[in-house]
């Protein structure tokens, strides 16, 4: 399903459902001014063509004891399949581990971790280094500024 092919109807149901997945479809369907039906028929639709492609619930960081938000930035000096296969299987074991990214230019990942304190860091840590690294800097979060996980319709 391509952008263009996503109508104001559907931008009003995802913009409402990136708010709130927990809406109904009696709901969403008044907010769209659509039927019941249809409103499921454009959901199902949207799902189908991968525009939607979980829902999920955002948890408290602080509730759950991990507070400590860290974007680690590191380099290997090891650019081959089976070092970055080792990669991901270390870095899909970590619980704390939110996201990463390959990148283009200084740094070869970005990851982005939650942690109760330094010295969950740490103890993360450790586990990052048995992907074999060559070089491993980390910021700390001080204060979120912004933080949605809506993207723009």
């Amino acid at each position: 399903m391509e952008r263009n092919s996503i109508d104001k109807v559907d931008k009003i149901l995802l913009r409402y459902l990136q708010a709130d997945a927990a809406l109904s479809i009696a709901d969403l369907a008044d907010l769209a001014s659509i039927s019941k039906s249809a409103c499921w028929r454009r959901i199902q639709k949207l799902e189908e063509h991968g525009v939607i492609l979980q829902r999920v619930t955002l948890l408290s960081q602080e509730a759950l004891s991990v507070p400590l938000t860290a974007f680690i930035s590191l380099k290997t000096s090891q650019h081959n399949t089976a070092w970055a296969r080792k990669f991901k299987q270390v870095i899909e074991a970590i619980p704390g581990v939110l996201e990463v990214y390959r990148l283009g230019g200084d740094v070869d990942y970005l990851i982005k971790v939650v942690v109760p304190d330094m010295a969950g860091y740490d103890a993360l840590y450790q586990q990052l280094l048995a992907a074999d690294l060559f070089d491993v800097s980390a910021s700390f979060v001080m204060e979120e500024l912004k933080h949605t996980t809506q993207l723009p319709l």
